[in-house]
């Protein structure tokens, strides 16, 4: 019995450690990891934690994009959050915080090479952002989320932005022209597995805004927003800016 307390205590230890987060209660933690499937009696199972974490998680995220992102509309606020928030999202980071190796689950729910579905680790990760919350307040919950989840906001936002620019241009011509904007490559460099492709935007035969990137998709966006600058700045035909 003391061996395995020992076992319980030192596990739960490197996962705080893997957490950046030392607890003030480690019975918060503790629950936090234990799935419905293997519920203690004494304990419970994160079933409750892991309600109230969704709830902190959708609060904080919203509160940051709202912040850091003035110009965006709800609707791409919105889009944002949900990619974020979202299920293998959560069990990336999950993973990548080795929540697995401390999770307390029946065996069945295990696949071959032993690992957990991304369901039960993305749970679980909400389950620890309540448990934090309970344990450091709102503020140490706060921290917590942004830091783990700061790169995906900011891959995902940059991709909303990028996004944005085709599509606002698609709206353009076709209310105001009559017309939808074609994307044409014009040069690739550089070997198969680090190529950068230039694409032009065209519009009733006229050359507008040239866009560079790593791939076409992200070459069309960059030659999408020149275009609308060119358009903004009421040049017209051929590439330019103001």
């Amino acid at each position: 019995m003391k061996i395995q307390e020992a076992s319980r205590k030192e596990s739960l230890k490197r996962c705080q450690e893997g957490l950046r987060y030392a607890f003030k209660d480690v019975s918060l933690l503790e629950k936090a990891l234990i799935h419905t499937s293997c519920k203690l009696e004494y304990n419970g199972s994160n079933e409750r934690l892991e309600f109230l974490g969704d709830a902190i998680l959708g609060m904080v995220i919203s509160g940051y994009l709202y912040d850091a992102f003035p110009g965006l509309s709800e609707g791409e606020l919105t889009r944002i959050k949900s990619v974020v928030v979202s299920q293998p999202i959560l069990a990336k980071v999950g993973n990548e915080l080795n929540l697995g190796l401390y999770i307390t689950a029946g065996k069945g729910l295990h696949n071959k090479q032993g690992l957990l579905p991304r369901s039960i680790i993305a749970n679980v990760f909400e389950a620890i952002i309540a448990a934090v919350y309970l344990d450091g307040g709102i503020s140490a919950a706060s921290d917590f989320i942004l830091r783990n989840l700061m790169e995906d906001i900011e891959l995902t936002s940059r991709d909303e932005h990028m996004r944005n620019y085709k599509s606002l241009l698609q709206q353009y011509c076709q209310k105001n022209l009559n017309t939808t904007p074609q994307y044409k490559l014009i040069a690739q460099h550089g070997p198969d597995h680090g190529k950068t492709f230039e694409v032009m935007v065209m519009i009733k035969d006229d050359t507008y805004g040239q866009g560079r990137g790593m791939s076409k998709k992200e070459a069309e966006q960059l030659a999408a927003k020149e275009t609308l600058d060119v358009i903004a700045c009421g040049k017209g035909r051929k590439a330019a800016k103001c």
